[in-house]
């Protein structure tokens, strides 16, 4: 019985650090607990999820903390290189997002009950109401002048607010008074440089 176990243990180290090294978990942890977390956080970071945030779940203020980026599937991550792709758009991400001057002071969104929610990209408020599906993670901003759609995600340490290349540009020249043109058309590019790409922002409570 102790050789039985003792093999089992073996096998199971083996399958965790197998598991490790092919990218599912990219932090060495120290507990399950962490290696858990850390697993979860990159499957739930890279692929917009349906399902994984309820309506109440959106509620509240959210601030932007860090670029955001996935893809609508599985298939379509691995079809553009994975992990590796969304590391370097979230690089790119933060490099766009520093030169138009977006940060976690002036960029922020709110969700109301009521289906209203207020915002600020680059400091320039703006406000209406929203239709959020909790099945499929989308979600519509609509303003005075336009109507934005996008994808809600669970993240590690908040939520992913995403969108498509031509929703995020609406979001930030015509709802944020992006003047940084190369940014902006930097940021489409990124969104439209592989099929099923989508960018936005990182946010926590």
């Amino acid at each position: 019985m102790k050789k039985t176990f003792l093999t089992l243990l073996a096998a199971a180290t083996l399958m965790l650090s197998s598991c490790l090294s092919t990218g599912m978990g990219t932090t060495p942890a120290s507990s399950n607990n962490n290696v858990l977390g850390s697993v979860l956080g990159s499957v739930l970071g890279q692929v917009l999820l349906g399902g994984m945030i309820n309506q109440s779940g959106i509620l509240g203020s959210w601030n932007y903390t860090a670029p955001s980026a996935a893809f609508t599937t599985q298939q379509a991550l691995t079809k553009a290189g994975g992990s590796a792709t969304i590391a370097n758009m979230a690089s790119s991400l933060a490099s766009n997002y520093n030169n138009i001057g977006i940060n976690s002071n002036n960029t922020s969104f709110s969700f109301l009950a009521g289906n209203k929610f207020s915002a600020k990209v680059n400091g320039i408020p703006f406000n209406g109401t929203y239709a959020y599906n909790p099945q499929s993670g989308e979600i519509t901003l609509k303003t005075a002048t336009e109507t934005i759609k996008g994808n809600v995600t669970k993240t590690e340490k908040g939520m992913g607010l995403m969108f498509d290349s031509t929703q995020m540009v609406n979001l930030l020249q015509k709802e944020g008074k992006v003047s940084n043109t190369a940014a902006v058309q930097a940021i489409s590019k990124l969104a439209k440089s592989a099929n099923g790409a989508r960018v936005g922002f990182e946010l926590t409570k």
